[in-house]
């Protein structure tokens, strides 16, 4: 890539020494709005919206080379397209004059552009055609375009495979893992005691969303237990004022924090093992389970195939699903030796970090690979503005 830079720096040098022209948006690419697709007939030309093709029909918007441009939702979802297409009215196609500016290097520049921070929507995020014709875009010589474009085709055509790969990968290693883990708990010729029977459950409290600050007394809100927490936690996301946290519940270090209420079936009865050194107040969704278990150990048995489908006959499903303490109580797990249950929780955790660690393994790979891309594209396609002159 390096090589490829200093290609770049010695054109930039003989072409344009003094910097090169910017131009607002508008006058380089005309902005066109999607239309309505409902009445159209079935074909093979792609229907696209902000979240990509969304079906296919008989007749096209337009056929030349162009980029698309979300104006309401996912608004960094950009596109390029060079065949013919249609586009519904939550994205923006883009009609580019080819004699100033080359189409896929004005892709690699929108790309390059944090259009989050031109939202102008009040909730759901849109940019405005007035916003987007103000937008200053660099406008080295042609060539210059052309070889960028290339050195960052090479460049993505690249990543993508080495990704193609770690995903593979990736995904190879969460099946090795949800098989180990299923393992683990499906012994033979050992004890099995209920979860009633080896601790005890107390719902937590009731609080709000407007109640968390960030500081003060740690706490854990439930639907950060799907967002936010993994099999265990040391540090709370989020905290309450402290005359509020006395009124409520609180789990111990060592308790096991497990959602009793979510959207679905699958969403009941995950775990998290409070390791921190404080007490932390929990939500009423929840319930804190003390016991005198490894807390990683019955974490990890919590998201098994095999406490699923012992708990799943006593949730109750509607709107919301949910469970109570009663049916999380009948469900069996082995009871090894503690020395054998820190055994097992040393696997899964190297097991865990390498397929969910973002900072470490596999995920650490591929966000490296995302980030070297961003930072080459960032490089090149950064340029000394060439002076107005009078």
């Amino acid at each position: 890539m390096a090589k490829n830079m200093n290609k770049i720096e010695k054109l930039i040098e003989e072409l344009c020494p003094e910097g090169v022209e910017f131009k607002e948006l508008g006058k380089i690419a005309k902005i066109k709005n999607g239309k309505d697709w409902k009445r159209l007939g079935e074909g093979n030309i792609p229907v696209y919206g902000t979240g990509g093709v969304m079906g296919y029909v008989d007749t096209s918007v337009y056929n030349k080379p162009t980029v698309l441009i979300p104006r309401k939702g996912s608004i960094t979802n950009i596109f390029y397209l060079d065949e013919p297409f249609w586009n519904v009215d939550t994205i923006y196609y883009t009609e580019i004059d080819t004699m100033q500016i080359v189409p896929k290097f004005f892709y690699y520049v929108i790309k390059n552009i944090d259009l989050e921070k031109l939202d102008t929507g009040s909730g759901r995020p849109s940019l405005t055609q007035a916003i987007l014709d103000r937008i200053q875009i660099p406008l080295p010589p042609i060539l210059i375009q052309e070889e960028i474009v290339k050195i960052l085709d090479n460049f993505v055509e690249l990543e993508a495979e080495l990704e193609a790969e770690l995903e593979a990968e990736l995904e190879a290693r969460k099946k090795q893992y949800e098989y180990y883990r299923g393992e683990f708990f499906n012994v033979k010729d050992v004890e099995y005691k209920t979860l009633g029977e080896i601790g005890s459950f107390l719902r937590g409290r009731r609080f709000v969303r407007t109640d968390i600050m960030t500081e003060g007394i740690p706490c854990i809100h439930y639907g950060e237990m799907y967002t936010h927490y993994n099999i265990w936690a040391e540090k709370s996301k989020s905290f309450l004022k402290p005359e509020l946290a006395k009124k409520l519940r609180f789990a111990h270090p060592g308790d096991v924090v497990i959602v009793a209420a979510g959207e679905t079936v699958e969403d009941i009865g995950l775990g998290v093992a409070w390791m921190g050194n404080s007490d932390v107040v929990v939500h009423d969704a929840c319930f804190i389970f003390s016991h005198n278990l490894n807390p990683k150990y019955v974490s990890y048995f919590l998201r098994t195939r095999q406490f699923h489908s012992q708990i799943k006959r006593y949730i109750s499903s509607g709107k919301i699903s949910s469970i109570n303490s009663n049916g999380l109580e009948k469900a069996k797990i082995p009871i090894l030796p503690l020395y054998e249950q820190e055994r097992i929780v040393k696997i899964l955790d190297k097991f865990d970090a390498l397929v969910n660690d973002i900072s470490i393994g596999l995920p650490a790979e591929l966000s490296a690979r995302r980030k070297q891309y961003e930072y080459y594209r960032e490089k090149l396609l950064t340029f000394k503005e060439k002076p107005i002159t009078a």
